[in-house]
């Protein structure tokens, strides 16, 4: 038996399956899956609980109809429900194609149509999609609660729901056990990208890919005891691959919370007592909003802010005494948080790690898993670190462009040879992002090959690295566009507009009136002068514009559509004139 904290090296398993089964048997009926609800939790399953949840519902799939190599739409809120689906999908043979909650009725169509699939198993509750409003009315339709439920406990309302006595036979579980099993080189998912474009890619995952993604996860999260909070759509590879499947592999304690209110989920951190936990930056940015609230409410931002500047000279474990009662809310035992999905403002990840929780940033993509992080023992600013193994990385001669190579590399684009060539350069995948190397052979972002802005004097300038510039200086929601040849511009919203919308940090209004405006750019023009000076001549903003709407476009990863705010920036406007001070 292996040790306590051990973490199975995901290189000798054949499948999810036996990495399922080896959880199951390694923690013993430890809780590692539970829903936070307002009733409280529920769900508290273990992986061996997981193990019999997908085989009901692989029976019950098959009893649909379905068989192997069909795909199956999932579109749920995150729920122990929803891991189980996907293991019976497994166990059935059938491709997962999960839909996240925040896309829209036009792409959700897009991508059953272009998946061939019939079916879909769908969350339920206040928060659940609607398969008609999206067009889907004429699916087959089954919740995940349905599907995972025991038999001899169904509501009648999950009885009724497929017009179905559900019987199982005897031998039922020992049938499911007979069926073939996945292999490495067995098709599990197809997860389609956010779209900028309006037209999704579906990105091939294999058993085989999934877990070499996980192998590069076991260099950068230590064995130990964690427990977090999952705040990430279980439709994301970097939900996925950390936590659902990595998480539950070396025993963590996984609690998923519904709710997108701070207060709600501050409760369930402290609940937890979560150790861990993994998200993007604007996760980072939620919680950190929302304590420096509740410190300006108490009258302690001075004391605050002075303990702030004297953090920085202490050890971490001082530091989270200097700052006991701050992670007294967040449960005491919150000292790591992997970030990645987008830039990571190095006075952010400054501000935690002077509160003692160590911050590390990877980077990667659906495409190819991780390709590079730092680590708990080093984890520099402004740089996402080195190679992962079993991953290989490069930089394109004379464009820099980051290729990434290696068994975590998808297969191609589901039914779209054209697309997958387009970005495959031999066995090496072309991510589309540009990088180099500090002196310490990290890896740092510049920016997209497809946003470079070439100006007429020859010189290249990446509309990211002058975005980090300006949200160093105070304007994290912003967009830099050419308005005209060699002109940069900045399109902004107000700096108090929220990093993530929710129903306690609501979007914030554009400027009513003229003098409202005059009010706003008053404030904002300095932010503009300071960026600039931390940038080369040719990459200096000349003018700058405020978003005439509450917020971007934005896809239902919320990334801004970019296309869509350089359409409105090409209007003819009035030109003012550049600060060269």
């Amino acid at each position: 038996m292996a040790a306590k904290w051990e973490v199975p090296h995901p290189g000798d398993f054949d499948s999810l399956l036996e990495w399922l089964d080896d959880s199951a048997e390694r923690w013993h009926g430890k809780r590692q899956f539970a829903l936070r609800t307002d009733d409280g939790i529920e769900l508290p399953w273990s992986a061996r609980d997981l193990v019999y949840r997908s085989k009901l519902a692989a029976w019950r799939l098959r009893r649909l109809g379905l068989q192997s190599g069909d795909r199956l739409l999932t579109w749920s809120p995150s729920t122990p429900a929803v891991p189980a689906v996907y293991y019976a999908a497994m166990r059935a043979g059938l491709v997962v194609v999960p839909l996240d909650l925040r896309m829209t009725g036009d792409v959700i169509k897009r991508i059953a149509d272009k998946s061939d699939a019939q079916w879909i198993a769908i969350g339920s509750g206040l928060d659940a999609p609607d398969p008609n409003a999206a067009g889907l009315d004429h699916f087959g339709i089954r919740t995940v609660e349905w599907l995972t439920a025991d038999p001899s406990h169904q509501s009648a309302s999950q009885k009724d729901e497929g017009g179905l006595d559900d019987p199982f036979p005897d031998d039922w579980e020992a049938q499911v056990d007979s069926w073939p099993r996945p292999t490495r080189d067995s098709l599990f998912e197809v997860i389609y990208t956010s779209g900028t474009t309006g037209y999704p890619k579906g990105v091939m995952l294999k058993h085989g890919t999934l877990l070499s993604s996980m192998e590069a996860i076991s260099h950068l999260l230590p064995a130990r005891e964690h427990r977090t909070v999952s705040l990430l759509p279980a439709s994301h590879l970097f939900e996925q691959a950390p936590i659902m499947f990595f998480g539950m592999g070396i025993g963590a304690d996984i609690l998923y919370v519904r709710s997108r209110n701070p207060r709600v989920i501050f409760e369930a951190l402290r609940e937890q007592r979560v150790t861990t936990m993994v998200g993007v930056p604007q996760i980072l940015q939620l919680f950190w909003a929302g304590l420096e609230r509740e410190i300006k409410r108490q009258g302690k931002d001075k004391l605050f802010n002075r303990s702030l500047r004297v953090a920085r000279f202490l050890p971490y474990w001082s530091r989270r005494l200097l700052f006991r009662q701050i992670h007294h809310q967040l449960g005491g035992a919150l000292t790591l948080f992997a970030s990645a999905g987008a830039y990571l403002p190095p006075q952010l990840q400054d501000n935690w790690e002077r509160l003692g929780v160590v911050v590390i940033q990877g980077y990667g993509a659906t495409e190819c898993g991780p390709a590079s992080a730092t680590s708990e023992q080093d984890h520099p600013k402004g740089a996402v670190g080195k190679t992962l193994p079993p991953v290989e990385v490069k930089l394109a001669e004379g464009s820099d462009e980051i290729l990434v190579r290696g068994p975590t590399v998808f297969d191609g684009y589901w039914k779209d040879a054209e697309a997958t060539a387009a970005v495959m350069d031999g066995e090496w995948y072309r991510t589309g992002d540009v990088g180099q190397r500090d002196g310490r052979g990290n890896l740092v972002l510049s920016g997209r090959t497809k946003n470079i802005i070439v100006l007429p004097n020859g010189l290249n300038v990446f509309p990211e690295d002058i975005e980090n510039a300006l949200d160093d200086a105070g304007l994290p929601q912003a967009v830099v566009v050419e308005t005209k040849p060699g002109r940069i511009e900045a399109i902004v919203l107000s700096p108090d507009a929220p990093a993530v919308v929710t129903a306690t940090t609501p979007a914030l209004a554009p400027p009513k009136n003229a003098e409202e405006e005059k009010a706003l750019r008053a404030r904002i023009a300095p932010m503009i002068k300071e960026a600039n000076s931390h940038l080369s001549e040719h990459q200096r903003i000349d003018d700058f514009r405020i978003w005439p709407e509450a917020d971007f476009p934005r896809t239902h990863t919320l990334k801004i559509k970019r296309i869509d705010v350089q359409k409105w920036a090409a209007t003819d406007v009035p030109l003012a004139f550049r600060d060269t001070e």
